[in-house]
């Protein structure tokens, strides 16, 4: 999914460049709102993970592969806007250290990777839980349905750009079946992936996963009280 330099046309790349400008300039703006003490470093490691998983290829058909985009994940995990600063991060550092998408092509890999999987894969997480049992299997259930949808629409994001601004000799038809078909399965992998790490975070620590922070009360700890009438517990030095 990683867009190199050179692959599409300057107009397109400066427009996608200052849409992820735009995007960003947001993001930073909602994170405030997002963020604290107890959630900030669940920020840092959500984009640590992201960062290691998309270093991990899987092989998904004909010869291809894939790799974790976790726009889906991130804003689940710790929101919307933190979670498209978390993945705009992650191509930064990838594009810097690895050459892993061009530098001139990074305003629109932010733009496919980070905006529309946040945006999709967030709206649809949040669709799905208003009709939806308030349960934790709820929240897994639409977490995998949320990563699935937002892989492919980031294959039609590129391919529209694509269409428009392509410089490649390749036919806008057999871009948008190879990238959208291989995108399905690779959403397939990262469905499972997102759905998995969030019910773990779920389990231990309800309160961290910012997309049921309304849905699912925290755990709580009690202490035996004693009965109306019984007799005092004594007092322990």
């Amino acid at each position: 999914m990683h867009v190199p330099d050179g692959f599409l046309d300057a107009p397109v790349s400066v427009a996608a460049g200052a849409v992820a400008v735009a995007g960003i300039g947001v993001a930073l703006r909602g994170a405030r709102r997002e963020l604290d003490d107890r959630t900030a470093p669940l920020a840092g490691l959500t984009a640590a993970f992201v960062f290691a998983a998309q270093m991990i290829n899987f092989p998904v058909a004909s010869g291809t592969s894939g790799h974790l985009l976790g726009g889906a994940l991130a804003a689940i995990l710790v929101g919307p806007y933190t979670g498209i600063l978390c993945v705009s991060v992650v191509l930064l550092m990838q594009a810097l250290l690895f050459a892993d998408g061009g530098l001139t092509a990074l305003g629109v890999n932010i733009s496919v990777m980070a905006l529309v999987t946040v945006l999709v894969g967030y709206g649809t997480f949040r669709l799905l839980l208003r009709v939806l049992p308030k349960t934790r299997a709820s929240v897994a259930g639409s977490s995998f349905a949320a990563a699935v949808i937002s892989v492919p629409a980031s294959a039609v994001a590129f391919t529209l750009l694509y269409a428009v601004g392509g410089t490649a000799d390749v036919p806008i038809a057999k871009v948008a079946t190879a990238m959208v078909g291989v995108h399905v399965l690779i959403g397939v992998g990262e469905a499972l992936i997102t759905a998995v790490t969030v019910s773990s975070v779920l389990a231990v620590r309800p309160d961290l996963v910012h997309g049921a922070h309304d849905l699912i009360k925290p755990l709580e700890l009690r202490t035996a009280e004693p009965q109306a009438g019984g007799p005092a517990e004594p007092s322990r030095a």
